[in-house]
């Protein structure tokens, strides 16, 4: 009878470290300035710009600037090719459950071949193909809220970036 040893097991990480307070407060501030912007200039043009996968952006914008998810390609792209893919997938079936699903995963696949990752942007997807709105509206609305939440992390991480070691962006291309 032969034995084979098992590789060791590896140890379970550990959960990530909580943040400095000041990280903490300026990460929050900054992602409270961007949703109430949204709010703010939708109500001035009288059309809803804080829909909730713009909140899951900024919160990746404000709270993990370093990670390609929250980099300015993905929000942007991430969020404009899944509302497109919602788009596409209206073209040959219903609004309903079961296109928002293939929207929403589908969006997976589009924004990995764009490299623009962005997961909260497969919520968009899911939305568009639910609702159907006007897609030149929408998408137009939809740059518009995601050029104010860039803007925002711009100019709260350059604000900021000094105090909290954090820089955004970490790259554009």
């Amino acid at each position: 009878m032969t034995t084979t040893a098992s590789a060791p097991l590896t140890p379970r990480p550990a959960p990530p470290p909580r943040p400095a307070l000041h990280v903490l407060l300026t990460g929050t501030a900054l992602a409270v300035t961007a949703l109430l912007g949204l709010v703010a200039v939708g109500a001035l043009l009288d059309q809803p710009l804080l829909i909730p996968p713009l909140a899951a952006s900024m919160a990746l914008v404000a709270g993990a600037p370093e990670l390609p998810l929250a980099q300015p390609r993905s929000v942007l792209g991430g969020q404009l090719l899944s509302a497109l893919t919602g788009f596409a997938v209206l073209l040959v079936l219903p609004p309903g459950l079961w296109s928002a699903g293939l929207a929403g995963g589908l969006a997976f696949g589009v924004m990995a071949a764009a490299r623009t990752p962005h997961s909260p942007a497969a919520a968009t997807a899911v939305i568009v193909a639910l609702q159907a709105p006007p897609a030149l509206p929408f998408l137009t609305l939809l740059a518009l809220a995601c050029a104010l939440l860039v803007a925002t992390g711009l100019a709260g991480h350059r604000l900021t970036s000094r105090r909290t070691g954090r820089r955004y962006p970490v790259y554009w291309r």
